[in-house]
Protein backbone atom coordinates (compact mmCIF):
# COMPACT_ATOMS: atom_id res chain seq x y z
CA UNK A 1 0.00 0.00 0.00
CA UNK A 2 1.34 3.48 -0.93
CA UNK A 3 2.42 5.60 1.59
CA UNK A 4 0.80 9.25 0.52
CA UNK A 5 1.80 10.77 3.57
CA UNK A 6 3.96 14.29 3.27
CA UNK A 7 6.97 14.50 4.22
CA UNK A 8 8.40 17.40 5.17
CA UNK A 9 12.33 18.00 6.63
CA UNK A 10 13.08 18.68 9.85
CA UNK A 11 13.42 22.38 10.53
CA UNK A 12 15.40 21.08 14.03
CA UNK A 13 17.31 17.89 12.78
CA UNK A 14 19.35 18.05 16.08
CA UNK A 15 15.92 17.19 18.07
CA UNK A 16 15.74 14.03 16.64
CA UNK A 17 15.06 11.48 19.01
CA UNK A 18 16.93 8.49 18.87
CA UNK A 19 14.32 5.92 19.40
CA UNK A 20 11.89 7.30 16.74
CA UNK A 21 11.87 4.94 13.55
CA UNK A 22 10.33 7.49 11.18
CA UNK A 23 12.11 10.76 10.00
CA UNK A 24 8.95 12.75 9.20
CA UNK A 25 8.23 15.66 11.14
CA UNK A 26 4.95 14.45 11.88
CA UNK A 27 6.27 11.90 13.67
CA UNK A 28 8.65 14.21 15.59
CA UNK A 29 6.49 16.63 16.79
CA UNK A 30 3.20 14.30 17.25
CA UNK A 31 0.90 15.37 20.15
CA UNK A 32 1.46 11.82 21.85
CA UNK A 33 5.01 11.09 21.19
CA UNK A 34 6.12 14.97 22.34
CA UNK A 35 4.64 17.11 24.69
CA UNK A 36 4.29 20.37 23.53
CA UNK A 37 6.46 22.83 24.68
CA UNK A 38 5.14 26.27 24.98
CA UNK A 39 8.78 28.11 24.60
CA UNK A 40 9.18 26.86 21.10
CA UNK A 41 7.36 26.90 18.09
CA UNK A 42 5.17 24.66 16.58
CA UNK A 43 5.37 23.24 12.86
CA UNK A 44 1.92 22.67 11.58
CA UNK A 45 2.54 19.78 8.96
CA UNK A 46 -0.73 21.16 7.12
CA UNK A 47 0.18 24.26 6.14
CA UNK A 48 3.95 23.73 6.52
CA UNK A 49 4.27 26.95 8.38
CA UNK A 50 5.88 27.87 11.82
CA UNK A 51 3.78 29.76 14.48
CA UNK A 52 5.01 31.49 17.55
CA UNK A 53 3.73 30.63 21.03
CA UNK A 54 1.92 33.65 22.60
CA UNK A 55 3.13 35.76 24.64
CA UNK A 56 2.55 35.10 28.69
CA UNK A 57 0.71 37.19 29.87
CA UNK A 58 2.05 39.39 32.64
CA UNK A 59 1.34 38.68 36.34
CA UNK A 60 -0.23 41.55 37.70
CA UNK A 61 1.37 42.56 41.17
CA UNK A 62 0.13 42.23 44.69
CA UNK A 63 -0.36 45.52 45.99
CA UNK A 64 2.11 45.75 49.64
CA UNK A 65 0.01 45.81 52.61
CA UNK A 66 0.06 49.55 53.71
CA UNK A 67 1.74 50.59 57.18
CA UNK A 68 -1.28 51.44 58.53
CA UNK A 69 -2.63 47.85 58.19
CA UNK A 70 -2.00 45.72 61.70
CA UNK A 71 0.20 42.61 61.00
CA UNK A 72 -1.63 39.11 60.94
CA UNK A 73 -1.73 37.43 64.72
CA UNK A 74 1.08 34.71 64.82
CA UNK A 75 0.14 30.87 64.53
CA UNK A 76 -2.02 29.37 67.46
CA UNK A 77 1.75 27.57 68.60
CA UNK A 78 3.28 30.80 68.68
CA UNK A 79 0.83 32.35 70.90
CA UNK A 80 1.76 33.27 74.68
CA UNK A 81 0.25 30.30 76.82
CA UNK A 82 -2.51 31.84 79.38
CA UNK A 83 -0.27 33.29 82.79
CA UNK A 84 -3.11 32.05 84.51
CA UNK A 85 -3.08 28.17 83.75
CA UNK A 86 0.46 28.76 84.21
CA UNK A 87 0.04 29.74 88.21
CA UNK A 88 -2.61 27.04 88.63
CA UNK A 89 -0.21 24.53 86.96
CA UNK A 90 2.94 25.95 89.16
CA UNK A 91 0.89 25.87 92.48
CA UNK A 92 -0.16 22.13 91.81
CA UNK A 93 3.52 21.35 91.15
CA UNK A 94 4.65 22.56 94.42
CA UNK A 95 1.88 20.55 96.12
CA UNK A 96 3.77 17.53 94.75
CA UNK A 97 1.19 16.52 92.51
CA UNK A 98 1.46 14.78 89.18
CA UNK A 99 0.82 17.80 86.68
CA UNK A 100 1.03 15.48 83.63
CA UNK A 101 -1.24 12.91 84.76
CA UNK A 102 -4.05 15.01 85.78
CA UNK A 103 -3.68 17.29 82.58
CA UNK A 104 -3.72 13.81 80.95
CA UNK A 105 -6.30 12.04 82.39
CA UNK A 106 -8.40 14.72 83.93
CA UNK A 107 -7.91 17.70 81.77
CA UNK A 108 -11.03 19.19 82.09
CA UNK A 109 -11.98 19.43 85.79
CA UNK A 110 -8.16 20.95 85.71
CA UNK A 111 -9.03 23.40 83.05
CA UNK A 112 -11.99 24.03 85.07
CA UNK A 113 -10.85 24.59 88.72
CA UNK A 114 -9.87 27.73 89.76
CA UNK A 115 -6.03 28.22 91.65
CA UNK A 116 -8.76 30.43 94.07
CA UNK A 117 -10.46 27.67 95.20
CA UNK A 118 -7.82 25.36 94.88
CA UNK A 119 -5.98 27.28 97.63
CA UNK A 120 -9.35 27.42 99.36
CA UNK A 121 -9.33 23.70 99.64
CA UNK A 122 -5.77 22.93 100.62
CA UNK A 123 -6.24 25.29 103.46
CA UNK A 124 -9.23 23.44 104.37
CA UNK A 125 -7.86 19.65 104.46
CA UNK A 126 -4.43 21.61 106.33
CA UNK A 127 -6.96 22.84 108.62
CA UNK A 128 -7.94 19.14 109.50
CA UNK A 129 -4.49 17.74 110.00
CA UNK A 130 -4.24 16.19 106.46
CA UNK A 131 -0.20 15.84 105.79
CA UNK A 132 1.12 16.71 102.02
CA UNK A 133 1.06 13.12 101.42
CA UNK A 134 -2.67 12.44 101.99
CA UNK A 135 -3.75 15.32 100.18
CA UNK A 136 -1.77 13.88 97.25
CA UNK A 137 -3.38 10.14 97.86
CA UNK A 138 -6.59 12.21 97.63
CA UNK A 139 -6.34 14.36 95.04
CA UNK A 140 -5.17 11.19 93.16
CA UNK A 141 -8.04 8.99 94.00
CA UNK A 142 -10.77 11.70 93.57
CA UNK A 143 -9.11 14.94 91.46
CA UNK A 144 -12.79 16.48 91.52
CA UNK A 145 -11.81 17.40 94.68
CA UNK A 146 -9.73 20.24 93.00
CA UNK A 147 -13.25 21.53 91.84
CA UNK A 148 -15.30 21.83 94.98
CA UNK A 149 -15.32 24.71 97.13
CA UNK A 150 -14.84 24.53 100.77
CA UNK A 151 -18.76 25.87 101.26
CA UNK A 152 -19.83 22.28 99.38
CA UNK A 153 -17.17 19.79 101.26
CA UNK A 154 -18.08 21.56 104.92
CA UNK A 155 -21.83 19.71 104.82
CA UNK A 156 -20.27 16.56 103.84
CA UNK A 157 -17.75 16.91 106.90
CA UNK A 158 -20.31 17.89 109.27
CA UNK A 159 -22.85 15.35 108.35
CA UNK A 160 -20.01 11.94 108.52
CA UNK A 161 -19.22 13.40 112.77
CA UNK A 162 -23.05 14.79 113.96
CA UNK A 163 -25.12 11.89 111.66
CA UNK A 164 -22.88 9.43 110.78
CA UNK A 165 -21.49 9.33 114.20
CA UNK A 166 -17.79 9.60 113.15
CA UNK A 167 -15.63 10.28 115.41
CA UNK A 168 -13.42 13.50 114.93
CA UNK A 169 -10.33 11.44 115.72
CA UNK A 170 -11.17 8.82 112.80
CA UNK A 171 -12.50 11.71 110.41
CA UNK A 172 -8.72 11.46 108.80
CA UNK A 173 -9.33 7.75 107.78
CA UNK A 174 -12.77 7.70 106.91
CA UNK A 175 -11.61 10.23 104.20
CA UNK A 176 -8.52 8.46 103.42
CA UNK A 177 -10.11 5.52 102.60
CA UNK A 178 -13.01 6.88 100.35
CA UNK A 179 -12.07 10.30 99.10
CA UNK A 180 -15.36 10.39 97.28
CA UNK A 181 -17.34 11.53 100.31
CA UNK A 182 -16.10 14.85 99.87
CA UNK A 183 -17.68 15.01 96.89
CA UNK A 184 -20.86 13.22 97.30
CA UNK A 185 -23.92 14.94 98.31
CA UNK A 186 -25.68 15.00 101.58
CA UNK A 187 -28.78 15.17 100.19
CA UNK A 188 -29.09 12.88 97.72
CA UNK A 189 -26.61 10.34 98.24
CA UNK A 190 -25.26 10.05 101.77
CA UNK A 191 -28.31 10.52 103.53
CA UNK A 192 -30.27 8.24 101.98
CA UNK A 193 -27.72 5.88 102.28
CA UNK A 194 -27.53 5.81 105.51
CA UNK A 195 -30.92 5.34 106.34
CA UNK A 196 -31.03 2.24 104.27
CA UNK A 197 -27.90 0.94 106.16
CA UNK A 198 -29.94 1.30 109.44
CA UNK A 199 -32.82 -0.16 108.28
CA UNK A 200 -31.08 -3.40 107.08
CA UNK A 201 -30.07 -4.08 110.48
CA UNK A 202 -26.14 -2.73 109.95
CA UNK A 203 -25.06 -1.96 113.39
CA UNK A 204 -22.11 0.92 113.48
CA UNK A 205 -22.53 2.36 109.89
CA UNK A 206 -19.45 4.43 111.09
CA UNK A 207 -17.50 1.11 110.68
CA UNK A 208 -18.77 1.03 107.10
CA UNK A 209 -18.80 4.80 105.80
CA UNK A 210 -17.39 3.89 102.50
CA UNK A 211 -20.67 2.36 101.83
CA UNK A 212 -22.03 5.83 101.98
CA UNK A 213 -21.17 7.50 98.90
CA UNK A 214 -22.75 4.14 96.68
CA UNK A 215 -26.31 5.02 95.52
CA UNK A 216 -28.87 2.63 96.73
CA UNK A 217 -30.60 2.41 93.78
CA UNK A 218 -27.99 1.34 91.44
CA UNK A 219 -25.88 -0.13 93.74
CA UNK A 220 -26.75 -2.08 97.21
CA UNK A 221 -30.37 -2.81 96.46
CA UNK A 222 -29.51 -4.44 92.57
CA UNK A 223 -27.25 -6.48 94.40
CA UNK A 224 -29.56 -7.89 97.23
CA UNK A 225 -32.02 -8.98 94.15
CA UNK A 226 -29.46 -10.69 92.94
CA UNK A 227 -28.89 -12.96 95.35
CA UNK A 228 -32.55 -13.68 95.93
CA UNK A 229 -32.67 -14.93 91.66
CA UNK A 230 -30.05 -17.33 93.10
CA UNK A 231 -32.40 -18.44 95.30
CA UNK A 232 -32.03 -17.25 98.70
CA UNK A 233 -34.63 -15.26 100.57
CA UNK A 234 -34.67 -11.15 100.70
CA UNK A 235 -33.98 -12.30 104.43
CA UNK A 236 -31.51 -14.59 104.03
CA UNK A 237 -29.84 -12.17 101.42
CA UNK A 238 -29.98 -9.28 103.67
CA UNK A 239 -28.60 -11.51 106.47
CA UNK A 240 -25.47 -12.01 104.20
CA UNK A 241 -25.05 -8.16 103.30
CA UNK A 242 -25.58 -7.30 107.10
CA UNK A 243 -23.30 -10.47 108.08
CA UNK A 244 -20.32 -8.75 104.95
CA UNK A 245 -21.02 -5.52 104.24
CA UNK A 246 -17.79 -6.00 102.06
CA UNK A 247 -20.16 -7.65 99.78
CA UNK A 248 -21.69 -4.84 98.41
CA UNK A 249 -18.18 -3.36 96.80
CA UNK A 250 -18.13 -6.74 94.87
CA UNK A 251 -19.07 -6.64 90.72
CA UNK A 252 -21.63 -9.14 90.04
CA UNK A 253 -20.13 -9.70 86.84
CA UNK A 254 -16.26 -9.60 87.68
CA UNK A 255 -16.38 -11.54 91.26
CA UNK A 256 -19.64 -13.22 92.61
CA UNK A 257 -20.92 -14.97 89.42
CA UNK A 258 -17.96 -16.77 88.00
CA UNK A 259 -17.22 -17.53 92.26
CA UNK A 260 -20.78 -18.78 92.37
CA UNK A 261 -20.65 -20.53 89.60
CA UNK A 262 -17.63 -22.41 90.77
CA UNK A 263 -19.14 -23.34 94.33
CA UNK A 264 -21.90 -24.62 92.72
CA UNK A 265 -20.59 -26.59 90.08
CA UNK A 266 -17.60 -27.46 90.66
CA UNK A 267 -17.65 -27.59 94.32
CA UNK A 268 -20.67 -28.96 94.58
CA UNK A 269 -21.87 -27.36 97.93
CA UNK A 270 -25.12 -26.21 99.72
CA UNK A 271 -26.20 -22.55 99.48
CA UNK A 272 -26.38 -22.20 102.73
CA UNK A 273 -22.88 -22.59 103.95
CA UNK A 274 -22.72 -19.25 101.77
CA UNK A 275 -25.35 -17.78 104.17
CA UNK A 276 -23.31 -18.72 107.09
CA UNK A 277 -19.88 -17.79 105.31
CA UNK A 278 -20.22 -14.69 102.80
CA UNK A 279 -16.69 -13.79 103.31
CA UNK A 280 -16.01 -16.45 100.57
CA UNK A 281 -16.43 -14.21 98.13
CA UNK A 282 -13.58 -11.92 99.24
CA UNK A 283 -10.73 -14.97 98.88
CA UNK A 284 -9.30 -14.88 95.31
CA UNK A 285 -10.78 -18.12 93.29
CA UNK A 286 -7.47 -19.09 91.06
CA UNK A 287 -5.16 -18.35 94.07
CA UNK A 288 -6.80 -20.06 96.82
CA UNK A 289 -10.14 -21.46 96.51
CA UNK A 290 -9.62 -23.39 93.44
CA UNK A 291 -6.18 -24.56 94.80
CA UNK A 292 -7.36 -25.50 98.32
CA UNK A 293 -10.53 -27.36 96.79
CA UNK A 294 -8.56 -29.57 94.40
CA UNK A 295 -5.87 -30.37 97.20
CA UNK A 296 -8.93 -31.74 99.14
CA UNK A 297 -10.21 -33.79 96.41
CA UNK A 298 -7.04 -35.28 96.04
CA UNK A 299 -6.72 -36.22 100.12
CA UNK A 300 -10.55 -37.38 99.95
CA UNK A 301 -11.08 -34.73 102.63
CA UNK A 302 -13.67 -32.12 102.88
CA UNK A 303 -13.72 -29.09 105.02
CA UNK A 304 -16.62 -26.34 105.98
CA UNK A 305 -15.68 -23.49 103.95
CA UNK A 306 -14.26 -20.88 107.18
CA UNK A 307 -11.86 -23.53 107.75
CA UNK A 308 -10.88 -24.11 104.03
CA UNK A 309 -10.23 -20.58 103.26
CA UNK A 310 -9.88 -18.39 106.64
CA UNK A 311 -6.51 -20.65 107.77
CA UNK A 312 -3.40 -19.57 106.71
CA UNK A 313 -1.51 -21.41 104.10
CA UNK A 314 0.84 -23.20 106.56
CA UNK A 315 -2.18 -23.77 108.90
CA UNK A 316 -4.25 -25.25 105.97
CA UNK A 317 -1.39 -27.97 104.84
CA UNK A 318 -0.88 -28.51 108.18
CA UNK A 319 -4.36 -29.48 108.55
CA UNK A 320 -4.09 -31.79 105.38
CA UNK A 321 -1.06 -33.41 106.98
CA UNK A 322 -2.52 -34.25 109.95
CA UNK A 323 -5.95 -35.63 108.62
CA UNK A 324 -4.75 -37.68 105.96
CA UNK A 325 -1.99 -39.46 107.43
CA UNK A 326 -3.54 -40.70 110.39
CA UNK A 327 -6.65 -41.98 111.32
CA UNK A 328 -10.01 -39.75 112.70
CA UNK A 329 -9.28 -40.23 116.38
CA UNK A 330 -12.05 -40.91 118.89
CA UNK A 331 -13.70 -38.27 120.71
CA UNK A 332 -12.33 -40.07 124.23
CA UNK A 333 -8.47 -40.17 122.92
CA UNK A 334 -6.44 -37.63 124.27
CA UNK A 335 -5.21 -36.56 120.88
CA UNK A 336 -8.19 -35.82 119.53
CA UNK A 337 -8.03 -31.93 120.59
CA UNK A 338 -4.37 -31.66 118.91
CA UNK A 339 -4.35 -33.10 115.58
CA UNK A 340 -7.72 -32.13 113.90
CA UNK A 341 -11.93 -31.44 115.23
CA UNK A 342 -14.07 -34.25 113.85
CA UNK A 343 -16.68 -31.57 112.97
CA UNK A 344 -14.15 -29.44 110.78
CA UNK A 345 -13.69 -32.07 107.82
CA UNK A 346 -15.21 -34.83 106.72
CA UNK A 347 -13.46 -38.02 104.80
CA UNK A 348 -14.89 -38.61 101.52
CA UNK A 349 -14.91 -42.45 100.62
Amino acid sequence: MQDTRLHFPSPFPHLKPHNFPSPSCHDYFSPLSCPRNFHFPTLSPKTNTISLPPKPLKTPEIPSISSHHSPPPPPRSQQPPDSGFQEKMLYLDSLGLDIFSLVNNHRPIILSASLTNIKSIVGLLTSKNFTPREFRRIISMCPEILNSTPSSITPTITFLLREARVSGSDLKHVINRRPRLLVSSVKHCLRPTLYFLQNIGLEEVKRHTYLLSCSVETKLLPRIRYFETIGFSYKDAVSMFRRFPQLFNFSIKNNIEPKLNYFVVEMGRDLKELKEFPQYFSFSLEKIIKPRHQCCVEKGLYFPLHTLLKTSEAQFLSKIDVCSDSSVPLRSSPLFSVNCDIDSFTITE
